[in-house]
């Protein structure tokens, strides 16, 4: 697994490479000072892992998490207790106060390592364009083919899943979901919405080089510019 250390203090850096060293499944490829430097990085290496301070010079953890067009999942170090609750808005798999512990950094390692087990459970089953999915949503529940599904938009906890014949809430994280999706069919819009690609009626130049697509139900949804740039990758002639 490739890791990233992203940590305004030298000597924390070091530590903590110094404690990574007996993990035989993790690779440090880098490491940054703040998020400035650590974009670069991130967006050449795309690194399974962040080991993310939050209170860094110019912009925090968060903002740079919010910055980037995929979730890595990460594991926050932070000598503030009161970040903790929101840290779990991302792929968090710990938060760790410091000074870091060799023995609460094992613990943090672990978790990971179940965690990546359950991915890998989920992905040896992706869903296909006539897969069926069960959606409960409450005491209701829908039976729905997958390439009927127009979008899905995150709500906190919940995804609210959107059909040609209606929606349902249900409690699963979007980023659970776009692990099985099609990726032919589903394209990850931004941080809050993945859309079919074959319910887009249009696609509109947006602010700060994104696009705004228009679904054939008229809604509208938005791609971030970090995302517009892979959307041209993939579909551009």
């Amino acid at each position: 697994m490739k890791a990233l250390i992203v940590e305004d203090s030298r000597l924390a850096r070091v530590e903590l490479k110094k404690m990574l060293q007996i993990y035989n499944t993790i690779e440090v490829c880098a490491e940054a000072a703040n998020p400035r430097d650590a974009l670069p990085i991130i967006v050449k290496e795309r690194p399974d892992l962040l080991f993310l301070d939050i209170n860094m010079p110019g912009k925090n953890g968060f903002e740079l998490l919010q910055e980037l067009d995929y979730e890595p999942k990460v594991i926050f170090i932070t000598a503030h207790a009161d970040y903790a609750l929101r840290s779990f808005e991302f792929a968090t798999v710990d938060y760790l106060l410091k000074p870091v512990t060799a023995e609460r950094l094992k613990t943090a390692i672990d978790k990971l390592v179940v965690l990546n087990i359950e991915a890998a459970v989920d992905k040896a089953d992706i869903l296909i364009a006539t897969s069926r999915v069960l959606l409960r949503d409450g005491e209701e529940c829908h039976w729905v083919c997958v390439q009927d599904i127009h979008y899905f938009e995150s709500v906190g906890n919940h995804t609210q899943v959107t059909w040609k014949d209606g929606k349902a809430l249900i409690y699963r994280a979007l980023v659970k979901i776009e692990e099985r999706l099609p990726s032919d069919i589903f394209f990850r819009a931004n941080r809050q919405h993945i859309v079919n690609i074959n319910d887009i009626k249009k696609v509109s130049p947006w602010f700060n080089g994104g696009y705004k697509l228009q679904l054939n139900s008229a809604v509208e949804i938005e791609i971030s510019r970090r995302h517009a740039m892979r959307f041209k990758d993939i579909f551009s002639l």
